[in-house]
């Protein structure tokens, strides 16, 4: 494991020599990416550290015990060999993981958009459940949260939601809650107290910046409007709304979330770029035979992946046959658990693709 390590340690002083130079400053999309690498780098050096240390120290420890005679010296070097050797296999696990390959669009920020499925009215309040969920969650991680668009629900909640995740490796974070979320519960509506099953579909883009996507503006047909429901006079009567039209892919993208029409422009943009993004990170995905074969790849919008079920109290993903009966905390934005989980198995995958052998 060293070896390898050691390897690494050339690459961080490699990477550290770089950020410094004029010419790779000067280059935006470079600095930032060898910012990135250096930070990741930096992590495996501190582990690197206690490693050698480690190794040190058992080194030490069985040369005291081979040939040291005091007992004293004797007994403190078993304690030291036998605490070194106890913590060993975590820090080496650590280290393990460390050394998978990050996907390099885990670390940007996200665009996450939460549709109403099956079930009607109460497939709007789940919606919002989970939008409610979802913006705990990000609170609770330190990460900024900002709505882009939404269309609400009859009953409350949302037919569809689109909101702007800012923070550190948000993607790589969110990209496990893609696919069809199902809820299993007594509707307020329902008066005969009868469970029914609704569903909301969850999308979590990597956010592109704008030198990942090259958006030629005269394929983009920018129609302005007055914003719809509530937020006040200014904004219900100026044309600060926009609407997207991408002629080459027929998408359409909303933003009238904010009072300024260059600012909604601004946003509407940063979800067409993400979404022409993620069609090209789909067909990458698609090609890659290993990534198909991935319990819990964020891929298959189709795919169910969890049940909220409120009689029971429980929660299932079904990617990992994971349940918890926390429901109340879970809705709560508690899901780092889940989030773990999806995460540990994913990595176990990627060594076992990989092939390594420390």
């Amino acid at each position: 494991m060293l070896e390898k390590l050691n390897i690494v340690k050339q690459r961080f002083d490699e990477v550290n020599d770089l950020i410094i130079q004029p010419e790779v400053i000067s280059d935006q999309k470079r600095y930032i990416q060898l910012n990135k690498e250096y930070k990741d780098l930096s992590l495996l050096m501190k582990k690197r550290e206690a490693y050698v240390a480690m190794q040190n120290a058992m080194d030490e420890a069985q040369q005291i015990l081979a040939s040291e005679t005091d007992p004293e010296m004797i007994e403190m070097a078993k304690m030291e060999l036998e605490s070194a050797q106890e913590l060993k296999p975590k820090l080496e696990e650590e280290i393990r993981f460390l050394l998978v390959p990050k996907e390099p669009e885990d670390a940007k920020n996200a665009v996450v958009e939460i549709r109403a499925g099956t079930g009607g009215d109460e497939a709007s309040i789940f919606a919002g459940d989970l939008h409610r969920m979802y913006t705990k969650y990000c609170e609770s991680k330190g990460w900024q949260v900002s709505v882009v668009d939404y269309n609400e629900g009859t009953s409350g909640g949302f037919k569809e939601i689109i909101f702007e995740v800012n923070g550190e490796d948000v993607y790589g974070t969110l990209k496990y809650e893609a696919g069809v979320h199902r809820v299993q519960r007594v509707p307020q509506t329902e008066t005969q107290g009868r469970v029914h099953t609704s569903a909301a579909t969850v999308m979590v883009l990597p956010e592109a910046e704008e030198f990942d996507v090259e958006l030629d503006m005269t394929e983009v047909r920018i129609e302005r409007t007055t914003s719809t429901g509530p937020g006040g006079q200014s904004v219900n009567t100026t044309y600060s709304a926009i609407k997207l039209h991408h002629e080459p892919t027929g998408m359409i993208v909303s933003c009238q979330d904010q009072k300024s029409s260059h600012k909604n422009l601004e946003k509407a943009l940063k979800v067409l770029r993400s979404r022409l993004y993620e069609l090209e990170l789909a067909k990458k995905m698609e090609a890659d035979s290993q990534k198909r074969k991935s319990m819990v790849s964020s891929g298959d919008r189709s795919a169910k992946i969890r049940t909220y079920n409120y009689p029971q109290g429980r929660v299932t993903d079904h990617r990992i046959n994971l349940t918890l009966y926390d429901l109340g905390n879970i809705m709560d934005g508690d899901i780092q658990k889940i989030i773990d989980e999806l995460q540990l198995v994913r990595n176990t995958e990627k060594l076992q693709e990989a092939g390594e052998t420390f």
